[in-house]
């Protein structure tokens, strides 16, 4: 093998890998809105969310600081590491809500469309340029969403308008994690979303508190909620690091699929013609619009090469 083959050779080997952990990331997700669907019925929302953050808060906390120490805790951006666990915070109350009355494969759906409000985000509060085609792309995802949702229909309830909540809240989440990854540690930014969520949701948990849980199921069904949110974050810290997003961004359509089989199999649930177009509609344009960014950026590579 030539010395130039050999970096090529472990280029894809990293995306290979980086690929596998994006993939497992958004089982875990999936696994994760699945179990928050069966526990929303009987547990107080604010209790499964003190669970999902508490859990997520000292497992990363036991795992990161043993190998990094206190120095893992510095940073001059403090304010914004704050209001970024706010705004997961405030997503995860949006998704217990959301899946207390929508299926997992339709709910994931909606909610994918995330990415493209952020590049309407970009555009509007960021004065970015947007190209025709990204534009289009982002119609085709609402359009999508349109088709999920069907405002009018007999299938329509207020409770379809919920997941909108958690996309404006996440397309923040995520245009503030892009700002922040430039300059920050990830494990950081991972430590500080834990503990702002736990210790928010500590400050309701005496109001909310239900020690007398119908099943102890439910019980088990809540530390799944935490194992899962914390093995997903970190399989996407992992994939990150070595591997661009750009390559990674159209895998993380495959939630939809995963939450369709969390939903078939925990609720014998199979979403309908119409929705599946929809939801199509939204993994296609989500897709085509992380294939357009590698696009635009070795484009810009190029001419800067020039």
């Amino acid at each position: 093998m030539s010395a130039a083959a050999l970096p090529r050779s472990r280029s894809a080997a990293a995306e290979l890998a980086g690929i596998a952990l994006v993939l497992g990331a958004c089982a875990c997700f999936a696994a994760l809105d699945t179990t928050t669907k069966v526990v929303s019925v009987s547990v107080p929302m604010l209790m499964a969310l003190w669970f999902r953050y508490a859990f997520q808060a000292v497992a990363t906390t036991a795992a990161v600081l043993p190998q990094r120490g206190l120095a893992v805790l510095r940073t001059r951006r403090l304010p914004f590491h704050v209001l970024r666990g706010v705004l997961l915070l405030t997503s995860s109350m949006f998704a217990f809500l959301s899946l207390r009355y929508l299926p997992v494969g339709e709910f994931t759906a909606i909610v994918m469309i995330a990415p493209l409000v952020v590049t309407l985000l970009a555009a509007t509060f960021m004065h970015e340029p947007v190209s025709a085609l990204r534009w289009t792309l982002v119609a085709g995802g609402f359009a999508g969403t349109l088709v999920i949702v069907r405002p009018g229909g007999e299938s329509f309830s207020w409770a379809m308008l919920l997941p909108l909540g958690l996309v404006a809240s996440n397309a923040w989440f995520q245009a503030l994690t892009s700002q922040l990854a430039r300059t920050e540690d990830p494990f950081t930014m991972h430590l500080y979303t834990g503990w702002v969520g736990a210790l928010l949701a500590s400050l309701a948990l005496p109001w909310a508190w239900q020690s007398d849980l119908a099943s102890p199921w439910l019980w088990a069904g809540l530390l799944l909620m935490g194992l899962s949110a914390t093995v997903g974050h970190f399989l996407l810290i992992l994939a990150y690091r070595d591997t661009a997003a750009s390559t990674l961004t159209p895998y993380l359509y495959s939630q939809i699929g995963f939450a369709m089989l969390g939903g078939w199999l925990v609720f014998s649930h199979i979403p309908d013609g119409a929705s599946l177009f929809g939801m199509a509609l939204i993994a296609l344009c989500g897709a085509a619009g992380a294939w357009l960014t590698v696009h635009e950026s070795r484009l810009r590579l190029r001419l800067a090469e020039a």
